[in-house]
């Protein structure tokens, strides 16, 4: 037999984080340099897809003006013109949002502001604007 330290009946380990809102809810950020579970955050991919949706019925005819869109979907114009910008994000930031590989706070609101009309520049853009959050 060989003697074994023995076990104790509690264990404390302690983990960096802290707490922050998105969305109205209250999620858990891990430091920098963690290694985080993807996480596919449904209010943007949801945006993705009503403005892939209704870039398609423009682009289809079915509606000629964002403001018959807009009161055939029941929401207010403005609010439709944001959220269409989504269907001219780089294919990589939209990849990055269904694969849920997009920055933690990342948000909704920040992707419906202008954004540039050129890729690259978007990446940099918000890459820019996800670090500017952080601090």
């Amino acid at each position: 037999m060989t003697r074994r330290t023995p076990i104790p009946d509690t264990v404390t380990l302690h983990v960096p984080f802290h707490i922050v809102r998105r969305g109205g809810r209250k999620e858990m950020q891990m430091p920098e340099g963690a290694a985080q579970a993807r996480r596919t955050d449904n209010t943007l991919v949801k945006a993705l897809s009503r403005a892939f949706r209704w870039q398609k019925m423009l682009e289809g005819g079915a509606f000629p003006t964002i403001s018959e869109l807009a009161a055939h979907e029941g929401i207010a114009a403005p609010y439709l013109s944001r959220t269409l910008r989504l269907a001219q994000l780089d294919p990589d930031i939209v990849e990055a949002i269904l694969s849920g590989c997009q920055p933690a706070d990342l948000t909704l609101e920040a992707l419906r502001k202008p954004l540039p009309s050129e890729w690259a520049r978007q990446r940099s853009h918000l890459a820019a604007l996800c670090r500017h959050h952080e601090t």
